[in-house]
């Protein structure tokens, strides 16, 4: 069917607006993705999807579009742990590349993928590039007791293009979420993602459930899927999709706080990292409790 006559179906509004099946999605993405349609039909189907929302069905089959014509990561034997980052930091130095580095050596191969969304945050590829860790320039296999960045640009282009789109409409289309929750990886994985508001937690899960992943759902920090390191956030589990708790949240600050960098740059965060690393300050708790309850669920058969 032409995205036209989907677009007829997802655009009439809040309260007009039909939902499509999985398979209807998944043949509208794809279009999107394939780039045979027009930027005015893109642009169309940006604003109607966030009008209306997403249902998991429809995010659902979004992925299965992507997951079809991703330019996969060799994976091996072990689960290759997944963490995507695409927010970097506001206020907060972004400890994603801590959290990737702590699981490369308890020996797992880590993936982060990623492109700039925000103009006025440090990324965490900026602060992996300061760490000796440059982003890939082709697809390549990541070793166990490694990391490893991947520009969603090498992963498909369209999905780049497509996330591209709100530097120019200045809003969220569904790909800003769909990021979030693909595998980009051939072979077993673990997804580590995370969410920003209540709301995403429960349409991430229904679409994390749908899609029988394995993955371990938080609260993330400033939309970086790494535990506030000033507090303990829930954390959920998803094994072959179904639901576990693994950590509820912990209301207020924890009693004794990590002594983050005073600035967010690059430089300052990396430094950070590597006094942890060396053992000369504590990893933070929080995210100390995160790295092993992604062992559990890469280790548990």
């Amino acid at each position: 069917m032409g995205i036209g006559k989907y677009i007829k179906e997802i655009g009439r509004g809040k309260d007009g607006a039909r939902n499509l099946t999985r398979e209807q999605a998944a043949d509208l993405f794809g279009q999107v993705l394939d780039g045979t349609v027009t930027d005015l039909e893109v642009g169309a189907f940006c604003i109607a999807m966030r009008i209306k929302g997403e249902t998991p069905e429809e995010m659902a089959g979004f992925l299965d579009a992507t997951h079809q014509r991703l330019h996969r990561v060799p994976a091996g034997a072990t689960p290759t742990v997944v963490i995507p980052s695409y927010n970097g930091a506001r206020k907060l130095p972004v400890l994603t590349p801590l959290l990737a580095l702590l699981l490369a050596r308890e020996g797992l191969a880590v993936l982060v993928h990623g492109t700039a969304t925000e103009s006025q945050r440090i990324l965490a590829s900026e602060v992996l590039l300061e760490l000796g860790i440059p982003a890939q320039t082709a697809i390549e296999s990541i070793a166990p007791g490694s990391v490893a960045y991947v520009p969603t640009a090498l992963l498909n282009p369209g999905l780049q293009r497509l996330l591209d789109v709100r530097r120019v409409v200045g809003l969220r289309n569904p790909a800003h979420s769909l990021v979030k929750l693909m595998i980009p990886c051939a072979g077993p994985s673990l997804l580590v993602s995370s969410y920003t508001h209540p709301e995403y937690a429960e349409s991430m899960a229904a679409t994390l459930a749908l899609t029988g992943t394995n993955a371990l759902l938080l609260r993330g920090t400033e939309g970086e899927a790494v535990a506030d390191p000033r507090r303990t956030p829930r954390m959920q589990a998803f094994v072959g999709g179904h639901s576990v708790e693994l950590q509820s949240h912990q209301s207020g600050s924890l009693a004794e706080l990590p002594a983050l960098p005073a600035t967010i740059d690059a430089p300052s965060t990396a430094a950070y990292i590597r006094s942890v690393l060396s053992g000369a300050q504590p990893v933070p708790a929080p995210i100390a409790q995160q790295v092993a309850h992604i062992l559990r669920l890469v280790q548990s058969p």
